[in-house]
């Protein structure tokens, strides 16, 4: 094997960067990530102690208080968000391979997540120009001119996953960074690569000092990094337990936050739905990222009178999935993120067989595959809407089938949990699919596949979240509203 200083892919691993510079660590403390497709150290990073939390905080808290960066016009902070679309674009091959290694997506998409992420700081530019960020408010209770100011929250936290890390980072710097925050960006210690990418970035095109910081951390440092009085806002991404902790502490202080947390999502299936196409299009979305995404169609909520013809549908297309090396072109579907996620899907499966559901396909890790963190596609029928594996996020490629009586009943089963991340109906009728959409408790819901959309909105009901990520939606949290009343109008006013 390449020794991990050796392999090209980052050029400073060894260091944070804050306050605009490859800062050396304050301890030899290093975290060591680990390829899911071979498991094998392909990569060590740095990890960061409380120390290194201070000066990375520290640096956003000055950059904001005292730096040019709030100050600048939305069109000029605009023309860094290009400027970092445009660099990112280049670095596409150094994502391609970070990506599978630390998540197990497939090598054919990670190819494109250089694009998928320029995109994403791109749409966020545009909004410079349209954003009402002043406008005219008439008062009401005196004075003789009114204006609604939307002025940056301050410093972000931002604190990512393992399983998308460059789409859930730039999520949240984007917008912080257009509304004029600062911000420290907090990797998780399993996938510290792409967001390294971005600090490279940042550094490619000048940001400015302390405008953007970037460490890896494990979950002392992070909490850390929620408690301290000088972060306005922390922009989570997470499991829905960490987003409790992190709720009731910025409770404590009256911190801003937004969390993106757990799904379990329901797919319903109408009687009038295509069952191949349906079929072909979850087992589809369910394997490119090995199931591991908060958004995936996990409990597929089928109608009695279609319900046999649907699994047989599915178990035809979902079985024959070829799992593999996430590099090979051949695979279909690639290795869970580590060896813990796959005892813990493999832990739910033997829930699921404990308490009744019938295992319909997969279960196991594939027998032709000796390393690396793979598992079979799984598909339980019979499957009760209480049971544990229809209540519990599985994270992982497990597929559940519930059968309802009718379509109220569909909709009821598809409401009957704690989240409401995402959702779909499949039917050939658009009108009906709207019709069940809006009685679906769900942040969003697609039509016939598996669909969510960053240039939208993307956020979830109940215990799926708190607040939205993309588009104008995705922007709001990282601004202060701010009313201002004058005894007369201001001379960009008048005339």
């Amino acid at each position: 094997m390449t020794p991990p200083s050796e392999t090209g892919l980052l050029a400073h691993p060894d260091r944070f960067f804050i306050d605009g510079a490859w800062a050396a660590p304050s301890s030899d403390a290093r975290l060591e990530v680990v390829d899911s497709n071979t498991e094998e150290v392909f990569l060590r990073v740095a990890e960061a102690r409380p120390a290194d939390l201070d000066r990375a905080v520290g640096a956003a808290r000055r950059a904001f208080d005292d730096g040019p960066w709030p100050r600048l016009t939305h069109a000029r902070r605009a023309e860094y968000l290009r400027a970092m679309a445009a660099q990112l674009r280049t670095r596409s091959e150094t994502l391609a391979q970070l990506w599978p290694r630390e998540s197990g997506a497939l090598f054919r998409l990670a190819r494109h997540s250089a694009g998928i992420g320029a995109s994403a700081l791109e749409r966020y530019a545009d909004l410079a120009s349209g954003y009402p960020w002043e406008e005219p408010a008439q008062p009401t209770a005196g004075g003789a001119f009114g204006l609604l100011v939307r002025e940056p929250v301050g410093v972000v936290g931002a604190i990512v996953p393992w399983n998308l890390p460059l789409e859930l980072s730039l999520h949240k710097i984007a917008p912080a960074l257009l509304a004029g925050c600062t911000a420290v960006l907090k990797a998780a210690p399993e996938a510290p690569g792409e967001p390294y990418v971005i600090a490279e970035v940042a550094e490619a095109v000048g940001l400015p000092p302390g405008v953007l910081n970037v460490l890896t951390a494990g979950r002392e440092v992070s909490e850390l990094l929620v408690r301290d009085p000088r972060v306005d806002k922390i922009a989570f991404t997470g499991s829905t337990a960490a987003g409790r902790r992190i709720g009731s502490i910025m409770g404590e202080r009256i911190g801003r936050y937004t969390l993106e947390l757990g799904g379990k999502s329901a797919a319903v299936i109408l009687d009038d739905a295509d069952l191949g196409a349906a079929a072909a299009a979850i087992a589809a979305s369910e394997c490119l990222v090995t199931g591991q995404t908060c958004a995936s169609l996990t409990r597929l909520v089928v109608t009695r009178g279609r319900h046999d013809a649907f699994v047989e549908a599915l178990t035809d297309v979902f079985a024959g999935k070829r799992v593999g090396d996430a590099f090979d072109r051949e695979s279909q579907m690639g290795p869970l993120a580590m060896e813990r996620q796959r005892e813990r899907v493999e832990d739910y499966i033997a829930k699921g067989v404990a308490e009744g559901a019938r295992l319909v396909t997969g279960g196991g890790r594939p027998k032709h595959l000796d390393r690396g963190y793979f598992i079979e596609p799984t598909l339980f029928d019979g499957v009760d809407s209480s049971s544990t594996i229809a209540q519990e996020e599985i994270f992982g490629p497990v597929l559940t089938v519930i059968e309802a009586a009718d379509e109220d009943d569909a909709v009821r089963i598809a409401n009957d949990t704690v989240y409401g991340l995402n959702a779909s109906v499949f039917t050939t009728d658009v009108d009906r699919a709207r019709e069940v959409a809006g009685r679906l408790r769900s942040g969003t819901v697609g039509h016939n596949a598996l669909r969510t959309d960053f240039g939208v909105a993307f956020g979830g009901f109940k215990q799926s979240g708190v607040g939205r990520e993309g588009g104008r939606e995705g922007l709001l949290p990282y601004l202060e509203t701010k009313t201002v009343i004058l005894d007369d109008i201001p001379a960009r006013y008048r005339g």
